[in-house]
C-alpha cells in the first residue's frame, strides 16, 4: 500500500504545475492589455481632438487674430495637450488691455475664448507724456491729447518707472497712494461718477480731493471705509439742488457735510 501511494505523487505534482501556468500567462497579459489601451487612447486623442475652430468673444481693443496669436493657439493643436495656464500668462504679458481670459474646450475640435478688457479710466503726466491706466491702476500705455480728453487727470502723485501692463508706481516706491487711488477709481466707476469727475488731486495724500461736475469739491480724508464714504457722497448729491456749488466733506464717516460757496 505504501509503494502504491508513493507511486501516485508525480502525477499530483504535475497537476499542480499545470494549474499554475495560466496564472503566469494572465500576469503578463494584463499589463500588455493596459499598454495597448493607453496607446489606442493617445492615438485617438492625437488624431481626432485637434483644434479646427477658434472663436473669440468680448474683445474691443484687440482683434480676434491678435488674441489668438498672443495665446499661441493654432489650428492642428491638440486640445488635450494645450497648456491653458501658459497661454494665459502669454496673453497678459503681450496684451495689457486684457483683464480676464477664459479658455473653454469644446470637444471634439473647438476652442472658445472669452475676454474681459480693461478700459482706460484716468491718466497721469510723466514729463510731456500722458500715461493711461484702468480702475486698478494698471498702466495701459501712452495717450494723445485727444484720448485724454475723456479721461480723469490725476495730480499730486509723482510717478516712478511706468511699465505697460504693470501697476502704477511712485517715485519714492510707496504703494499707499496708488492703492487708495485704485479704491477711488473703482468707486467712481461702480457708481457712475467717472464721467462727472474732472480731476483727482493727491497733493495731500492723507486727504485727496475729487472735483465733480464743475461744482463740487469732495474731501475724502484718509484711506478708511472708502466704500462707505462714496455711499454718503451719492446720498448728498441726490439731495443737492441744480444750482448748488460747494464742498462736500465725507472724511468723517459718521456724517457728511456740505458747505456752499
Amino acid at each position: 500500500m505504501a509503494a502504491s501511494y508513493r507511486g501516485q505523487q508525480p502525477p499530483e505534482t504535475k497537476r499542480k504545475e499545470k494549474f499554475r501556468l495560466p496564472k503566469r500567462r494572465s500576469s503578463i497579459a494584463a499589463p500588455l492589455m493596459f499598454f495597448l489601451i493607453m496607446v489606442a487612447i493617445i492615438f485617438v486623442m492625437s488624431v481626432f481632438f485637434r483644434v479646427s475652430d477658434v472663436t473669440v468673444e468680448g474683445n474691443k481693443h484687440y482683434s480676434d487674430q491678435e488674441i489668438i496669436r498672443a495665446l499661441d493657439i493654432e489650428q492642428g493643436d491638440n486640445l488635450f495637450f494645450f497648456d491653458r495656464f501658459a497661454a494665459l500668462s502669454r496673453a497678459f504679458a503681450k496684451l495689457p488691455y486684457i483683464e480676464k481670459v477664459s479658455i473653454e474646450r469644446k470637444l471634439p475640435n473647438k476652442v472658445m475664448i472669452e475676454v474681459l478688457e480693461s478700459d482706460a479710466l484716468a491718466y497721469i503726466q510723466l514729463g510731456d507724456e500722458s500715461w493711461t491706466f484702468d480702475h486698478s491702476c494698471k498702466m495701459l500705455g501712452k495717450a494723445t491729447d485727444e484720448e485724454t480728453g475723456n479721461l480723469i487727470p490725476v495730480y499730486g502723485i509723482s510717478p516712478g518707472t511706468l511699465l505697460i501692463g504693470e501697476k502704477l508706481t511712485t517715485e519714492d516706491g510707496s504703494t499707499a497712494a496708488v492703492d487708495y487711488l485704485a479704491d477711488i477709481l473703482y468707486q467712481l466707476e461702480e457708481r457712475g461718477l467717472n464721467s462727472k469727475t474732472e480731476s483727482i488731486d493727491f497733493s495731500n495724500p492723507h486727504s485727496p480731493e475729487i472735483f465733480l461736475d464743475g461744482k463740487y469739491t469732495v474731501v475724502l480724508g484718509n484711506n478708511d471705509q472708502t466704500e462707505r464714504k462714496f455711499g454718503m457722497l451719492v446720498t448728498v448729491l441726490d439731495k443737492l439742488m441744480v444750482g448748488d456749488m460747494g464742498i462736500i466733506d465725507v472724511s468723517n464717516v459718521t456724517a457728511a457735510h456740505f458747505s456752499p460757496n
